[in-house]
């Protein structure tokens, strides 16, 4: 089962939601982000957040065509997508989760949802807008095939990542150790159809990025 989440982000950072959906897909929504799966036409199985950015009339439209709807005050110690995703992560059968509306706008929410990725880096999750890819990873080797994102940049989450190996890139790199802030590994590119990379200490951040263009 793959679970998508949608927040509150500016509409015009989120692709085409129906180019996602699929019959082992389900929906969440948070808060504003309710409402632009129900613009959609997809009707979320479940709902989360305080709502403070809709208004009383749509949020009386969602509680009338939502059965699961959990309403968080507006002062608490989370975010509405950390609630949204916490309850996604203990979904055992979940092999995949997305997280849309999660970019643009607000930069605070952009980089707390970021650090999410790191808290739960042992699931798989990604956050997806039209133009990016987003996933952090822990030491492994990992296969990256090359697709519409043309650019991938490999970031440090960590104050240091050690033994940094790409293979099958434009800039191939062999036991490189970056620290916090390096700029080296930004915009590098697939020059097969596929490529590796690995790394043997720290959090890394993958972002896979394309020129905008037509729908997507």
């Amino acid at each position: 089962m793959i679970l998508h989440i949608v927040g509150g982000g500016p509409d015009e950072f989120i692709p085409s939601l129906h180019h996602y959906h699929g019959d082992n897909v389900q929906w969440i929504g948070v808060d504003r982000g309710v409402m632009a799966l129900l613009r959609t036409g997809i009707r979320p199985i479940k709902a989360f957040g305080d709502f403070d950015s809709i208004s009383g009339q749509e949020l009386e439209y969602v509680q009338s065509v939502l059965d699961d709807l959990d309403v968080w005050p507006s002062e608490k110690d989370k975010t509405d997508m950390e609630i949204a995703l916490e309850w996604a992560v203990e979904q055992e059968e979940a092999d995949l989760i997305r997280l849309f509306g999660a970019t643009g706008g607000r930069i605070d929410h952009l980089f707390g949802n970021v650090q999410l990725l790191a808290k739960y880096m042992n699931k798989r999750i990604e956050i997806i807008d039209k133009q990016n890819v987003v996933t952090v990873h822990s030491p492994s080797t990992y296969s990256v095939l090359r697709d519409e994102h043309r650019y991938i940049s490999f970031i440090p989450l960590s104050y240091e990542v050690k033994g940094i190996t790409l293979k099958g890139f434009k800039y191939p790199l062999t036991n490189c150790h970056i620290q916090l802030g390096s700029t080296l590994c930004i915009s590098n590119e697939l020059i097969q159809s596929s490529g590796t990379f690995s790394f043997s200490e720290g959090i890394l951040m993958m972002v896979r990025s394309k020129d905008l263009g037509g729908d997507f």
